[in-house]
């Protein structure tokens, strides 16, 4: 993973080793991003996995099978956090999320990834920021 390419597509349609889901710390099936890739992975299936898993903390991620999404091999499970004015560390937790999502990426041999921009749904982080430290991430990552 060497470049940065910013699409507006579905999550689900991209052509990428791994997506990322905007997940909650207990793993489940949620709406918005989460819910639309549960369903298109299949939703017994990945909930499975997940509850094998059991939770992820926020700042963090997992990864299970991709099961039958069409082209990616995986799904990372990334946790951001609730935004809360930004006095509980969201920056550094939103960070993390994007971070670690590439670590299990590269792990698992993945030539690509593609990320929605986490938090910023039900979970209320401010696009333009969620945006800052979604490019931080990549670029550090990159030169790491």
């Amino acid at each position: 993973m060497s470049k940065i390419e910013i699409v507006s597509n579905g999550i689900t349609n991209l052509h990428t080793d791994a997506v990322v889901n905007a997940a909650n710390e207990g793993l489940w099936e949620g709406g918005g991003v989460c819910g639309i890739i549960f369903r298109a992975a299949g939703s017994r299936e990945l909930t499975k996995a997940c509850q094998a898993i059991g939770h992820c903390d926020t700042g963090s991620a997992v990864i299970t099978p991709a099961f039958a999404l069409k082209d990616a091999k995986y799904i990372i499970h990334a946790v951001g956090p609730r935004w809360e004015g930004g006095i509980q560390n969201e920056d550094r937790l939103l960070y993390e999320a994007y971070y670690k999502s590439l670590q299990l990426a590269m792990e698992n041999k993945c030539k690509s990834i593609g990320f929605p921009l986490i938090s910023t749904g039900i979970f209320g982080y401010p696009v333009k920021d969620a945006w800052f430290q979604a490019i931080k991430a990549c670029k550090k990552f990159m030169i790491d």
